[in-house]
């Protein structure tokens, strides 16, 4: 079994944590860290800077689908980052962690 960081931003610090707790609330997340940055973009044919909320999502490589399915659903974007890093390296203890605090699918 593989853990990875699935990443998404908001523009607002309530749709970001409202986010979080849907993910961690149906157990598609073990943690997500909320970071503030700014973000530069091209869209439609327009250069954006914008302030925006960063989660860095961790949990199972095998709901990665579901974790997508559920930020689509639920973001206010219409094309909303969600990208997905395998993390290659992980202590014992955390990737237990992670195992412990996800959703279980059965095969």
């Amino acid at each position: 079994m593989k853990t990875t960081i699935v990443k998404t931003t908001c523009n607002k610090l309530k749709e970001a944590k409202n986010l979080s707790k849907i993910l961690l609330d149906k157990k598609l997340a073990a943690c997500i860290q909320i970071e503030k940055i700014v973000s530069l973009y091209n869209w439609q044919d327009k250069l954006y800077e914008e302030d925006e909320f960063l989660l860095n999502i961790k949990t199972r490589k095998d709901l990665f689908k579901k974790v997508r399915k559920t930020i689509i659903k639920n973001h206010s974007y219409k094309v909303p980052q969600v990208t997905e890093l395998e993390i290659s390296n992980i202590s014992k203890e955390y990737f237990n962690y992670i195992l412990e605090n996800t959703k279980k699918i059965k095969s």
